[in-house]
């Protein structure tokens, strides 16, 4: 971890200074295991105008794209702006693997869909990239999001991990991103629905 972190940040930290002309790094408030805050630091990729706490959902791809910088375009291209999260992962609030964190503000819809799964996000520690980020065909549909993340949840072991990290690696080193849409591995929501269905809690 600590040789990922010194490969990445010789040249990436003074590039995003310089570059964007504006602090290198992103820090939010994120929900990790149990719902404890936690705060997620990330290389900055977007404009220093950009609204931090807007959530992914509400935006579209172009809206996105326009918040961006060039350099943080290619930061987030090649996921190399997650990197600072090995931090999080030394200190234990993170693992590689696991459902990504949610913001801790103004994404209570996303948290809603996830507590209505048992078990759930929550109930596990958040990671790197997830099944979710594999699997999904929207990068920011927050039902598909909260039905992976219970699948996770359900079948956590350490095949789907190693499986889940050597995926997440390739794509690393292939220049490709994880954000974007995966509509060739959709599974058939019917089917995932019919597994997940039995385990969505009554309603109150």
């Amino acid at each position: 971890i600590l040789f990922c972190l010194a490969f990445f940040w010789w040249w990436v930290f003074p590039a995003n200074l310089i570059l964007t002309k504006g602090h290198p790094f992103f820090r939010q408030r994120r929900l990790g295991y149990k719902k404890r805050v936690f705060t997620l630091t990330k290389f900055r990729s977007m404009r220093l105008d950009a609204n931090p706490d807007l959530p992914p959902s509400s935006t579209t791809e172009e809206e996105r794209e326009r918040m961006e910088t060039k350099f943080g375009r290619f930061l987030r291209k090649t996921s190399i702006d997650e990197t600072p999260q090995l931090f999080a992962i030394l200190l234990g609030r993170m693992a590689f693997i696991g459902p990504r964190p949610g913001a801790e503000k103004n994404e209570e819809e996303l948290i809603r869909e996830r507590e209505s799964y048992s078990p759930n996000a929550y109930d596990v520690k958040p990671g790197l990239s997830g099944l979710a980020q594999i699997k999904m065909s929207c990068a920011h549909d927050i039902k598909e999001k909260a039905r992976y993340d219970h699948e996770y949840a359900c079948k956590i072991n350490f095949s789907l991990d190693a499986w889940l990290f050597v995926v997440t690696f390739l794509w690393a080193i292939k220049g490709g991103s994880l954000r974007s849409n995966r509509k060739d591995k959709q599974p058939s929501k019917d089917n995932l629905a019919d597994t997940t269905s039995s385990n969505k809690r009554e309603d109150r």
